[in-house]
C-alpha cells in the first residue's frame, strides 16, 4: 500500500509481464500505473495521481475526493433494531457505536 495526497495505490506483481502493477483504490474514477522497481512503480503512482489532478483542473471539474466520510449500509430491520439497542445500552449514537465496531475490526484485519 502507498500513500499520496491522499489517494491510496495497492501495487501486485504481474508475474506473465515481470511488472509491477498498481491501481488508486479509494475513488470510483480509474487509476492505474506501473513501473518495473519499487521506485519506478512509486514515481509512476505519484504522477499518476498528479495527473489526475491536472486533467480535472483543465476541465474545472473537482476532482474526486478520496471518500468522504459517508456510505450507507442497506442492512434487515431487525438487525437495525439491534444495533441501534446496542448502541443505546451503550449510552452512545449509532454513529459512534458502529465507527468504533469498525476501526475495531479494521485494525484487527491483516493488509490493511
Amino acid at each position: 500500500m502507498m500513500e499520496y495526497k491522499g489517494y491510496i495505490g495497492k501495487v501486485e506483481f504481474d508475474d506473465e509481464t515481470g511488472v509491477l502493477c498498481g491501481e488508486v483504490l479509494n475513488l470510483r474514477d480509474v487509476i492505474t500505473f506501473q513501473g518495473e522497481s519499487v521506485q519506478e512503480v512509486r514515481a509512476a503512482f505519484q504522477e499518476s495521481v498528479d495527473d489526475y489532478l491536472a486533467f480535472c483542473a483543465e476541465r474545472g471539474e473537482e476532482p474526486e475526493k478520496p471518500y468522504s466520510g459517508t456510505f450507507t449500509v442497506r442492512i434487515p430491520p431487525e438487525l437495525h433494531r439491534e444495533i441501534t439497542t446496542q448502541a443505546r445500552f451503550a449510552n452512545k449514537s449509532l454513529n459512534s457505536w458502529m465507527t468504533e465496531l469498525l476501526e475495531r475490526n479494521v485494525a484487527g484485519s491483516v493488509g490493511v
